[in-house]
């Protein structure tokens, strides 16, 4: 089966609500490390090759700084980094993730994206809990998708604003 597709075009439909379990849809697949993540494709706004980001003072360790975004000024994470996973050097297949969580655009380096799959609620159970370096909460479930053990992670509970020590811009 070939599961390498070219970048995948992204439509914007409505985001769903958030519950305490996964919902059925679209995730795209990548890779950290030797373990395969899924995250919601629903927001996911694009996909950017790896550009050195100005560096920022006094920010936590995982951001690696910030970019101008067609005049968006974009925070940097490295996903390693923030989930306590071993570091790596950066090759070609590093890339940016720009998410859109509520809102807020934020950049995800990861090691490679793989694919985008559809999983049912069903196929989404329950991670056990454990003393692990990633925080339970940033995890929605494991899914089996053939021969592959997907790590469904919840984006909103890793990259909101307490997540990424930022303060949130004032409303008026």
């Amino acid at each position: 089966m070939d599961t390498m597709q070219s970048p995948p075009s992204f439509s914007r439909q409505p985001a769903r609500a958030t519950q305490v379990g996964a919902d059925a849809g679209q995730y795209l697949t990548l890779r950290l490390g030797v373990e395969e993540y899924a995250i919601d494709i629903l927001r996911v706004q694009e996909i950017r090759s790896y550009e050195e980001p100005t560096k920022m003072v006094n920010s936590p360790s995982f951001i690696k700084g910030v970019v101008n975004l067609r005049g968006v000024i974009v925070p940097i994470v490295d996903l390693r980094l923030k989930l306590n996973i071993e570091k790596v050097e950066y090759d070609e297949f590093t890339v940016v993730i720009i998410l859109n969580i509520r809102g807020i655009v934020v950049g995800a380096v990861v090691d490679a994206v793989s694919d985008v799959v559809t999983l049912s609620a069903q196929n989404i159970k329950p991670a056990p809990q454990f003393e692990s370096a990633i925080e339970s909460r940033f995890i929605v479930g494991l899914a089996n998708l053939d021969d592959r053990m997907l790590i469904v992670m919840n984006m909103e509970a890793l990259m909101n604003n307490a997540e990424l020590g930022m303060v949130a811009a004032s409303l008026g």
